[in-house]
């Protein structure tokens, strides 16, 4: 990845790839997948989590997601287990910076879903395509102090912690910290997305 710089393709966000692990699948979500998806949207403590304020107008979600498949400068990807078929989540690379070939990132899971691997191989896929498909150099996301759970996750793909933006969120009258984490090229091209074991890919492209 020393020529990173020089050689990065331009993204193309238009093309929603079907990426393919061991655990989830993740390929282009749709209108169709809200349903499945609405529960997350429900849930108190995923809208904790989350830093979610305001209700949820099933109406407004409806539209959005049946527009996901036509932006070119974001990538939204539904989860789905490979065990059931079931849609468990989302994974997003959105806030496109294209002169410094960076960014953001977000995923959030439905309730009853936690704590079985399947957010760990999805940040791996999403990611790995980022850098090695889209030729992004950074990625980046903000994690709140009361969600160490998801910041494990972030930091066994290889996030590091940069800083903390203080009292970002306020929530139930308490203001939280968030921690901004990022990923990088030059560390995925070292660690492929275990930084404390095996190289091994993290999955194949399917479509």
């Amino acid at each position: 990845m020393a020529d990173h710089d020089r050689t990065a393709p331009t993204p193309d966000f238009g093309f929603k790839p079907t990426l393919s692990g061991e655990l989830v699948l993740l390929r282009p979500v749709t209108v169709d997948d809200l349903p499945a998806l609405m529960p997350m949207f429900d849930d108190a403590e995923v809208t904790r989590l989350t830093g979610s304020h305001g209700g949820v107008d099933e109406a407004r979600l409806r539209a959005w997601y049946d527009t996901r498949g036509d932006q070119d400068d974001r990538l939204d990807l539904a989860v789905v287990e490979q065990a059931t078929g079931n849609v468990v989540g989302e994974a997003v690379l959105n806030d496109w910076d294209a002169g410094n070939e960076s960014c953001g990132f977000r995923i959030a899971f439905v309730p009853g879903t936690f704590g079985r691997g399947l957010g760990t191989e999805a940040v791996r896929l999403i990611v790995g395509y980022g850098f090695e498909k889209l030729g992004l150099h950074r990625i980046s996301l903000e994690v709140y102090a009361f969600n160490p759970r998801a910041r494990r996750v972030y930091e066994k793909v290889g996030f590091v912690a940069e800083g903390v933006l203080r009292d970002a969120l306020l929530w139930d009258g308490e203001r939280v910290d968030a921690t901004v984490m990022s990923i990088l090229a030059p560390d995925w091209s070292r660690h492929r997305g275990r930084p404390g074991g095996p190289t091994e890919p993290p999955g194949r492209r399917t479509s």
